[in-house]
């Protein structure tokens, strides 16, 4: 008899100690977020997480996979956030589970990095990029291309195009702005994320086309600009819409953004008609249900991510200028939040 009350005893305190240490792992993975998607504001984000962390307590561990793969995660129902440079289109929309909302997050730009002997700083217009990107000009000396740069040595060297091989919210800025500018690319090989190349060589993310420009003379390719400030790249003013020669700067990335907002802010800001604007300046956003009472998600991990979402688009702002992402402009900012009070849990907002 006292065997088997000393037994049972034993067994109710494993069993206290069990569901004590079950509500604290549950506790602890509502402080834990998932995200992935887009290489482009990988750096902004990373010291955005690495702050919030410091500040409430609660980990992201953010997968920088590229637009499409933050895309399908979502769509799985595998993380919390998705990430994307690039709006979804109505048809990815449809894809979806249930309904999204797009959240930007801050803008940015993409920019031509090239290597060459001695790196001028070279001007291109639209026609020019699209056709080295197509393959018809193949040469640093061709005359397009010195007739631009009369001052610059441009060497009689093959031209080595580098683009990205995954699926990426960068090659869709880049090939939306080619698309609008360019007759011959928006009939092939059009706008997306993913395409069909008509030359070059692939890699994988911002880092390795930006790694690969800088292995190979005579390469270029399009890297987003914090990646191309950071490691000391060399990059091209590009004429815009208004015939100015711009070079990326946080005052020309925000200049782009100078256009009414459609609701739902899925935009295209590329060849913007602002005088001053850099023409291949784009908003980066997060992406989630509106609806985020699925899958026995627990209501205190998506009040958290909501929670961290808002403080993204509000205090967390201050982190991106000095890592050369434009800022909200505030007419933006408001809209974001607006959209993030949609984001509910059985019907009942989370801010």
């Amino acid at each position: 008899m006292k065997f088997n009350t000393i037994n049972l005893g034993f067994a109710l305190l494993i069993a206290a100690v069990t569901l004590s240490g079950n509500q604290k792992v549950q506790a602890q993975s509502d402080k834990e977020l998932i995200g992935a998607g887009a290489t482009f504001p990988y750096p902004l984000y990373s010291k955005m997480f690495d702050e919030y962390n410091k500040e409430k307590g609660v980990k992201i561990n953010y997968q920088s996979i590229g637009s499409g793969g933050g895309i399908k995660q979502l769509q799985n129902k595998t993380v919390d956030f998705g990430a994307s440079d690039a709006p979804l289109s109505d048809e990815e929309m449809k894809q979806m589970p249930s309904p999204i909302i797009h959240i930007p997050t801050c803008l940015g730009a993409v920019m031509i990095t090239y290597n060459l002997p001695g790196n001028p700083k070279l001007k291109l217009t639209p026609d020019v990029i699209a056709d080295i990107f197509l393959g018809k000009i193949t040469k640093w000396n061709d005359s397009r291309l010195t007739q631009l740069n009369p001052a610059a040595k441009l060497p009689s060297l093959a031209i080595s195009v580098i683009h990205r091989s995954d699926g990426s919210g960068t090659t869709y800025v880049f090939s939306d702005y080619l698309s609008k500018v360019s007759s011959a690319w928006n009939t092939k090989p059009g706008k997306g994320k993913a395409l069909d190349w008509p030359v070059g060589i692939g890699a994988k993310g911002n880092e390795g086309v930006g790694g690969m420009v800088k292995q190979i003379p005579g390469s270029i390719g399009y890297v987003e600009l914090a990646y191309v400030m950071q490691n000391k790249m060399t990059s091209a003013e590009i004429k815009n819409k208004s015939g100015v020669f711009v070079d990326a700067s946080l005052k020309s990335i925000s200049s782009a953004a100078a256009v009414k907002l459609p609701a739902d802010l899925r935009v295209s800001l590329t060849n913007t008609d602002a005088k001053d604007g850099y023409p291949i300046s784009s908003f980066t956003y997060i992406i989630l249900y509106v609806s985020q009472s699925y899958d026995n998600r627990a209501q205190a991990k998506a009040k958290e991510t909501v929670s961290l979402i808002q403080w993204m688009i509000t205090s967390g702002q201050k982190y991106a200028a000095p890592l050369l992402y434009a800022p909200l402009p505030k007419e933006a900012a408001s809209a974001a939040l607006g959209q993030l009070k949609k984001v509910n849990f059985a019907g009942k907002s989370l801010l």
